[in-house]
């Protein structure tokens, strides 16, 4: 490690300067105007910015893929407001909104993910694993089964039952305060009573209504409209930034309990505000497309072997989300002719070697059990 002089942040100039720690794949910085510091990882800004590139394409290809094909460069002029109406009828009615459905999912479950598995520091901590997602599930199929969407929305539905299982797991895995592994373990119990739930209510329902279930509960972006969008891009431009800026704090977290109180950080507080954030994504993400498997697990953790990070970032965990959707909803929409298969059957049959890889990589660590 090297140190460097940088200019200071207070006075007028660059007459105070500071010696600022610098190690291999990290840049500190520090500015004046506006007075922020911090270090910039040239690595980690890359991978996002390659995702970036890698997401635009396939929402591109996405909106491209029809009936009616469209050549790429029709697609990108109609979705800046030019080129025949034709065209931007098709693609800002027709195809948009099944696109942004698959980016702003992909990226809500990243980031959820990526969240939960910082905070338990367990790469095995996803919505999928710990109830979240079951329980907005099993609310919605409730909602779908007894009746009760004509009163609350498929969002307020997905919402209740994500934050009643979130809260049920805080409260079981709750010991004089909680901890990563209690909540994990205790989450998977609470995720087997939510799919019991939902199996008992679809044996109960009509064939109807067990349709439509079942159909919703594969995770699916078909016949998505501008109706589902508006509720995840609105609860996503409150929560991503929120989920960001709880990264400092969620740091202090990495180096213990103990030292985090030291520190100054208010862990269980900390630990509630991150609960409350993933489920939200989570919540919103599921009412828009269902529980679309494995994404929230294996997008943090692809992430962070790309960024070469301690823990998942947040911003490469969406990008990767987003990636992994729309790749996932193109090959469903092209594996068999004439056939639209869920989106949730691919990322589950691409998503599960990476659950089975990460167990045995935790086995052999010693921490599997």
């Amino acid at each position: 490690m090297t140190t460097e002089l940088v200019p200071g942040a207070g006075g007028k100039g660059v007459a105070d300067r500071i010696a600022v720690p610098r190690s291999p794949g990290r840049v500190p910085f520090r500015l004046g105007v506006p007075p922020v510091s911090g270090v910039l990882r040239p690595r980690l800004v890359a991978v996002c910015l390659v995702l970036a590139a890698c997401a635009f394409l396939a929402f591109s290809v996405e909106t491209a893929i029809g009936d009616i094909g469209l050549p790429l460069t029709d697609v990108m002029r109609a979705l800046f407001g030019a080129g025949d109406p034709g065209t931007q009828l098709i693609v800002h009615e027709l195809r948009l909104p099944r696109a942004l459905a698959g980016l702003l999912v992909g990226i809500a479950f990243g980031v959820s993910g990526a969240l939960l598995q910082t905070m338990t520091l367990n790469p095995l901590a996803s919505p999928d694993m710990m109830g979240i997602t079951q329980g907005a599930g099993a609310a919605v199929v409730a909602g779908i089964v007894l009746g009760w969407e004509t009163g609350l929305s498929t969002q307020a539905l997905g919402l209740l039952g994500a934050l009643t299982a979130a809260l049920l797991v805080y409260v079981l895995a709750w010991s004089r305060g909680t901890t990563g592994y209690r909540i994990v373990l205790v989450g998977v119990g609470v995720a087997w009573i939510c799919t019991s739930a939902t199996d008992y209510l679809m044996a109960h329902g009509s064939r109807f209504q067990a349709q439509a279930s079942l159909g919703w509960l594969v995770g699916n972006l078909n016949g998505r409209t501008w109706e589902q969008i508006g509720p995840l891009a609105v609860t996503m431009a409150l929560l991503v930034p929120a989920a960001l800026l709880l990264g400092r704090q969620m740091r202090t977290l990495q180096l213990g309990d103990d030292v985090a109180r030291s520190l100054g950080t208010r862990v269980q507080t900390v630990r509630v505000a991150v609960l409350l954030v993933s489920v939200a994504l989570v919540a919103f993400g599921t009412a828009t497309a269902g529980p679309v498997a494995f994404v929230a697990l294996a997008a943090p953790q692809v992430a962070q072997r790309l960024a070469g990070t301690a823990v998942p970032p947040p911003v490469a965990a969406g990008l990767t989300g987003a990636v992994m959707v729309l790749v996932s909803d193109l090959i469903a929409r092209k594996l068999i002719p004439d056939t639209e298969l869920p989106v949730g059957i691919v990322t589950g049959v691409l998503g599960a070697p990476v659950l089975l890889w990460l167990l045995v990589r935790a086995n052999r660590a010693g921490s599997g059990g």
